[in-house]
């Protein structure tokens, strides 16, 4: 632990703990109501005919809860403690940085409100309507100043390769919400697009898989590039790799969207591009996920004991794997067969449960004892084991019956007769796919259920260890 002198200033570790705690909570919310949702495709019954709880209102509630709360409180705290650590000064602008944490819970809160009630843009990741908007326009913002004033401010001369992905995720995150979001006010929780038709699908998958490719990939990569060599005791592997990673990864991603409008109305080239962007991405993917298991290069014997290690390189290989499957499924021949089945859920999954999740929960694990007081250890270690396995086996169940329902309604919908007709009818491959419904609801129920033992652990932890203030070190190592 960094060591602790008189007379110097202290880290700002207040909002750091504030992001953390909210993580834990808003991860068990929106996996509660991944959870209901699941439920409700295998016994439709469940929405009990109340509109607020139907599924096209639960949905959204459900993927901005995962993605915005729990996955940006995990970001937010987990950059602001390590922009503090890597350039050894204080956060820039502290009120500004309350500001951040209130600003996006009320946003969060407004989001809960909202969807349930029907108010809805009908954007994919984006449904919010735009008093909402601005309101996180203004939150990100004062996050990037917040952020980029920390590392103008740095006592080292060296930037940290997690800085750059934090960086570029705050930038990248801030160009797609604006972009994508402008929007003609009509009605105090009503608005139309500012494009229309074939354009506004285009700017939309623009922003939706830069979304995936910023706020959960390049982010949570700041997270991999500090708290795995922090956790293992090891250095990056590679650093020139973490550099050409870097810059490939952020120059491919944007030119990905159009791979998720294939066989529609947008023009074939501009499919074609994104297709052909999404096959090269795969090379930067695999960079940092090889950059990140290789950190482990001569310590693999840890992970038999350290399940927090364990967190954070199995989340790497849910990322290989979820980066290898989207540009295979990217190639249109493939497509053809998985757009719109349960094949997409899956891959989508694979890479939210097993890479950001695993991710974020490993990175926790690290962040919550130090932050209230209690050295390198949560209040439970047998429950931090107990969460690792209930999570991958959750992730597991839930991925494997989402492929093999997603492949098996792809080729029903395609099996046609010798004279031409469907040989099958819709409502016969909804049949079909009902068993692998019921898997996937045990699969969210396990991974649930780890998410509250997590937030029991967490608050154990904090109740029993003592708030501390670390010290600013006169000097160290640039990731220390």
């Amino acid at each position: 632990m960094e060591s602790q002198k008189a007379g110097v200033s202290h880290y700002n570790d207040t909002v750091v703990r504030q992001f953390s705690i909210m993580a834990v909570v808003w991860g068990v919310v929106g996996m509660l109501v991944g959870v209901i949702i699941a439920a409700q495709l295998t016994w439709p019954e469940l929405n009990f005919g109340i509109p607020w709880l139907s599924y096209g209102r639960l949905r959204p509630l459900h993927t901005n809860a995962v993605i915005f709360a729990f996955g940006g409180c995990g970001l937010f705290a987990t950059s602001y403690y390590v922009v503090q650590r890597t350039c050894q000064t204080r956060l820039f602008c502290g009120p500004l940085a309350a500001f951040t944490f209130w600003g996006w819970q009320l946003v969060i809160v407004a989001a809960a409100i909202s969807l349930p009630l029907g108010y809805t843009s009908g954007k994919e990741y984006a449904e919010l309507e735009w008093p909402i908007d601005i309101l996180i326009a203004l939150v990100w913002v004062a996050y990037a100043i917040v952020f980029f004033g920390t590392v103008g401010m740095r006592k080292v001369k060296h930037i940290y390769v997690a800085n750059w992905f934090f960086g570029a995720f705050i930038l990248a995150v801030a160009l797609l919400h604006i972009v994508n979001s402008a929007a003609i006010p009509a009605g105090w929780m009503k608005s139309y697009s500012a494009y229309a038709g074939v354009q506004d699908a285009m700017v939309q998958w623009w922003y939706g898989h830069n979304a995936v490719g910023f706020f959960l990939t390049t982010g949570f990569l700041g997270m991999m590039y500090y708290f795995v060599p922090k956790q293992a005791g090891r250095p990056v592997y590679s650093y020139r790799l973490s550099i050409v990673h870097f810059w490939a990864l952020i120059f491919t991603y944007m030119w990905a969207g159009p791979h998720h409008l294939h066989y529609t109305a947008l023009p074939d080239w501009t499919q074609s591009v994104g297709m052909v962007f999404s096959l090269i991405l795969l090379a930067p993917s695999w960079g940092g996920m090889i950059n990140g298991m290789m950190t482990l290069s001569g310590a693999w014997h840890k992970l038999r004991d350290d399940p927090v290690l364990r967190f954070l390189i199995v989340s790497l290989s849910f990322y290989g794997m979820s980066t290898f499957e989207g540009p295979m499924m990217s190639i249109k021949t493939v497509n053809a067969l998985s757009h719109y089945t349960d094949w997409t859920v899956g891959h989508v999954h694979a890479g939210a449960l097993g890479w950001v999740g695993l991710i974020t929960m490993g990175s926790l694990y690290y962040l919550v004892p130090r932050l209230f007081g209690r050295g390198d250890k949560m209040y439970s270690t047998k429950a931090i084991e107990l969460h690792f396995w209930m999570s991958t086996i959750g992730i597991v169940l839930y991925i494997a019956a989402m492929w093999i329902a997603g492949v098996m309604q792809g080729l029903m919908w395609r099996a046609v007769n010798p004279d031409g007709t469907l040989t099958y009818t819709f409502v016969e491959s909804v049949k079909a796919t009902y068993p692998f419904y019921a898997i996937r609801l045990v699969g969210g129920l396990l991974y649930l259920g780890g998410m509250v033992i997590m937030a029991w652990n967490v608050w154990m932890t904090a109740i029993s260890g003592r708030s501390v203030q670390v010290s600013i070190p006169a000097a160290q190592t640039a990731h220390a």
